[in-house]
């Protein structure tokens, strides 16, 4: 497949923001680390305990997504609701500050990393659109899942173990922008998401550690309607700051595009 030049990327970022009036949504499914049921190298018991959220490596702890982000000053925590399936212990709804930005955060019970994996390639896709509707502010619905602006994935790279079997797609909209922070989530998500059409934004090229700060940081960059190569390099700055890999290490690690 041809890959599309960065200019390309940078003028077509922000076109389903700008066709709505609607609040931009970002749907982040985050599969809980699980020592049991994971090919991950193990972490200790209570980081690693795929049904405990709380103190789960990937959502409770320091630099998990529920943690990380509800100590942001940038983002406050707006709601909090019951799971949309058996398989997501939690849910958590947040509010960029300065912008009319949601996030939707599911964490994903460990053992069932496989829907994890499978309800995100099908959200990058266009496929599972959801409206979750919040009684603050002002009864409004925020359109999630496929229907988002841009969805991501935070966890093991499940299909290192396993393959993912993708729905037949008919769709009749623009696929949102997708994140993938995994290990080399480019070699084993790329196939995936290209035969979805989807739009892939950041991935990475090699081992990470898949927590919330580089995510933040590129949400950020995409907030201020930024380049991908200025996100990519937003990331790679984060994620030097706290791994203290070197800038250059990390931006061989992070990529845009196809």
């Amino acid at each position: 497949m041809e890959i599309r030049s960065h200019w390309f990327l940078a003028a077509s970022l922000f076109l389903p923001a700008l066709a709505t009036a609607q609040p931009r949504v970002v749907h982040v499914y985050v599969a809980l680390a699980d020592n049991h049921h994971q090919g991950i190298v193990p972490v200790p018991a209570k980081l690693g305990n795929g049904d405990d959220p709380a103190r789960n490596l990937y959502w409770g702890a320091t630099y998990g997504v529920k943690r990380f982000f509800s100590s942001s000053p940038d983002w406050q925590t707006v709601n909090a609701q019951d799971p949309a399936k058996d398989s997501v212990l939690e849910r958590c709804i947040f509010k960029y500050r300065n912008a009319e930005v949601f996030m939707v955060a599911d964490a994903y019970q460990g053992s069932r990393i496989r829907d994890a994996v499978a309800d995100f390639l099908d959200a990058a896709g266009g496929g599972q659109p959801q409206e979750i509707t919040l009684e603050q502010p002002s009864n409004l619905v925020l359109h999630a899942g496929g229907a988002s602006s841009l969805v991501a994935y935070i966890g093991h790279d499940g299909l290192m173990d396993f393959q993912a079997v993708l729905p037949a797609r008919h769709r009749d909209h623009d696929p949102p922008w997708s994140i993938v922070l995994a290990c080399a989530s480019k070699m084993f998500f790329g196939p995936y998401l290209r035969e979805e059409k989807a739009r892939p934004l950041l991935w990475t090229t090699g081992l990470m550690a898949p927590e919330a700060y580089t995510l933040k940081a590129a949400l950020d960059g995409w907030i201020a309607k930024e380049t991908p190569e200025q996100i990519r390099s937003r990331a790679a700055r984060a994620y030097d700051y706290y791994q203290k890999c070197g800038l250059k290490a990390a931006m061989a690690l992070l990529a845009i595009g196809e």
